[in-house]
Order: C-alpha cells, then structure tokens, then sequence
C-alpha cells in the first residue's frame, strides 16, 4: 500500500463506532493512504456489514477487547456516556505502545473517563474534529467530512509528546486543520457554539409543537428559516442527551447569557423600543457576516 511519506503509517487503527464520524475518519485516512488495516467495533451487525460492504472497514467485531489486542491506534466516536465502560473493557488487552484518542464533544469528561479506566492514561489524546451533519451510521459516512475543518486536541501535562504528534498527523492526513488547546477552554467554546444550537433547536421545535390544535398544524406554516434554524434537531436525542449532561456547567452558564439576551429583546419589544432591536439584530448580523468572511479566508 502506498503511504504518505510525511505521515507514520498506521498498520493497525481501531474505530469504534462506525458511524458518520467513525465511518467518515476511516473513509478519509483510507483515501489517504495512511493506514493499513481498519477493524470496526459496534452493537449493530447490520450497520457493520454496511460499513464493510461500502468499503469502510477490513474487519469487525462486537467485542472491544479482542479488536484492540494488536492495535497500533484506537478512536472511540461513539456517546459519551459510552466511555467508561469502553474504556474498562480494553484496559486489559490495550497494549502498552496503543494510542487512544476520541471524537467526542466533551473533553474534560472524556480525560476522566481516561484516567480512570485507562492503564497508562498518557497515551490518551483527547481530541474532537468540529465536523458533521445532522445524519448517523456507517451510511452517512462521506470521506470529505473533515476537509478544511477544525480539529481540538487537549492533551494534557503528561500526555506523551509522541502520541499528540501521531493523533495530530491522523487528523491532518483526513483533511483537518489542527489546534490544541486546554480541555476546559474547549468546553466552554463548544457549550457557546455547539451544546447551546443544538438545545435551542430541540427548544423551538417544542415550543412549536406544543402550539397545535385541532384545526392547524403549526409546522404546516414554516418555510425555510424555520427548516435551516431546527436542521440540528434531527439529530441524535441519546447524543445529544449525553453531551449537555456531561458539560452541563458549561451549558448551563451559555443559557443563562442566551436568556439574558432573549430577556433584553422581550424587554424593548415591550417597551416597543425599535432603536434597542435594530442595535441588537445589527450587532448579530455583523458578527455572523466577519465570521462568515473568515471561513471563506482560511478554506
């Protein structure tokens, strides 16, 4: 197989979870040509066998310990309330040289899961590429996923040097570019821009839903912005569930400032303070619109 001369071959990678960011990873790195074999580890035989007919994976198995017994390299992408027990069930057949990383959305949770199962928990490189749709399973799995998009490392004091540089060169070799930063930097940016969306959506559809009555359907009025507003609603409630769980400080402290501002917008509409509204509308609109420009910059 021909590799990549500038990215350490990976003659044995471990995913497990094999869906849209599993599946993507394994695509990408596939295409890469920087990886040699890919085993895939899940609950669903039917999503397995989808992922090994489209190419995905070489093999696959149901149990942990056994997929990783000679791994070079394993990635958990699977629901954060799955690592500890994940973690525990390899602790014992992990070999010493493996390296662990994750694809989780929150990292503090995810190092303490490490740590606390993990046999040498140094060798853990918790990490979570900013990429996705609102889809799931093998299926959806697109090697382009990752193509220009962030990817958070938070290694930790004594995360080992050599383990950051090969979970760093994974993620570039699928097309990501990479930044490290503290685990709680990392909560706190992800509750504002990601945990905070999602609870949003999964809000005003509620709030929709619980508006019908017998004579209209409130969803047979929405058009466009209601569809691009509630896109992530589609998304996994067991996920997503897990993920404002397991960063709830930092979720709860975005709320508060989301209310703080949906209570100032209540306030002028009350007041029937135009001026207050445009101010507020404008300011959105002009931080959304530079942030839009720096995408188009760094892609």
């Amino acid at each position: 197989m021909e590799m990549i001369e500038t990215v350490k071959p990976i003659q044995h990678l471990v995913v497990i979870g094999v869906g849209l960011i599993g599946g993507s990873l394994a695509l990408a790195l596939k295409r890469a040509g920087v990886v040699a074999r890919i085993t895939g580890v899940g609950r669903s035989r039917d999503n397995l066998e989808l992922a090994e007919a489209r190419g995905i994976i070489n093999d696959w198995t149901h149990d942990v310990a056994t997929a990783v017994r000679d791994a070079d390299l394993v990635v958990l992408a699977v629901p954060m309330a799955a690592y500890e027990s994940l973690f525990a069930a390899m602790a014992e057949s992990l070999p010493a040289t493996a390296i662990v990383t994750d694809a989780g959305s929150t990292k503090q949770s995810a190092i303490a899961a490490a740590r606390g199962s993990l046999p040498n928990p140094g060798r853990f490189v918790a990490g979570h590429p900013i990429a996705g749709t609102e889809q799931s399973g093998a299926g959806a799995a697109f090697a382009e996923l990752f193509e220009h998009r962030l990817c958070i490392l938070t290694p930790q004091d004594d995360t080992d040097a050599e383990a950051v540089q090969t979970v760093r060169a994974m993620w570039e070799a699928a097309g990501s570019r990479v930044l490290c930063m503290t685990a709680a930097e990392h909560d706190d940016f992800l509750a504002a821009v990601s945990h905070l969306p999602h609870l949003a959506a999964f809000a005003l559809v509620n709030a929709v839903r619980k508006q019908g009555n017998d004579a209209h359907e409130p969803f047979e009025f929405a058009a466009g912005g209601f569809r691009d507003f509630t896109r992530i609603a589609s998304s996994s409630p067991e996920m997503w569930r897990d993920i404002a769980l397991c960063n709830r400080d930092a979720l709860i402290r975005q709320l508060d400032a989301m209310q703080d501002e949906l209570q100032t917008m209540k306030q002028a509409l009350l007041r029937g303070d135009g001026e207050q509204l445009l101010a507020d509308f404008t300011a959105a609109k002009t931080a959304r619109d530079a942030w839009l420009k720096r995408q188009e910059r760094d892609r």
